[in-house]
């Protein structure tokens, strides 16, 4: 199954308003109570619209919080690998913290435990490419000598990363910026850095 709808078949601005509302009700109700009835019933267009465009409502909040993340922005490489993490793991807090994106990806977290098709996607279309950012830009600390030659770049990124969604998923307490730096220094004193 095919989680990217036909984008040739969307109207434009009735696309743009599904979207809108999921990610309004998603913050107004919490991702659990969010329905296609509701987003359908906000956004003035019919469920078979919203099912023809997406298979569930996962697929449809993945887009509408890609589209509001606007893919990827680069990774930093400004040659202060330590306040380039910073400035790209403070992005993801703010992300991960705030309504309506927030509550919208935990709550995509939550259903791709049960749903393997939006699983691949998320893989594939949200952590995928964030991933390579974040380890292209330590294999270019490597290359410049500030990271070992042996540094398990992919276990780094999991290293960094993992205690942001671990706060987010189950202590629902985001890191501030002061611990982002005191975790940053942690890890990268741990890979030799």
């Amino acid at each position: 199954m095919n989680l990217t709808p036909n984008p040739a078949r969307r109207s434009e601005k009735s696309q743009q308003a599904i979207l809108a509302a999921a990610l309004a009700l998603c913050a107004e109700r919490g991702y659990a109570r969010v329905t296609i009835e509701a987003i359908a019933a906000r956004a003035g267009v019919s469920k078979k619209t919203i099912y023809r465009w997406w298979p569930s409502k996962g697929a449809l909040l993945l887009e509408a919080l890609d589209h509001a993340v606007i893919r990827t922005r680069p990774f930093p490489d400004t040659g202060d690998l330590a306040a380039d993490l910073h400035s790209q793991m403070t992005g993801v807090v703010r992300l991960l913290a705030h309504p309506p994106l927030g509550p919208a990806y935990a709550g995509i977290l939550t259903e791709i435990q049960f749903d393997d098709e939006l699983a691949r996607t998320v893989q594939e279309q949200f952590i995928d490419p964030r991933v390579k950012g974040a380890t292209g830009r330590l294999r270019s600390a490597q290359e410049q000598g500030v990271l070992p030659v042996d540094a398990d770049l992919n276990l780094a990124v999991e290293l960094l990363y993992g205690p942001l969604y671990y706060r987010h998923c189950l202590r629902r307490r985001p890191y501030d910026p002061e611990e982002i730096t005191r975790l940053i220094a942690h890890v990268l004193k741990a890979l030799g850095g």
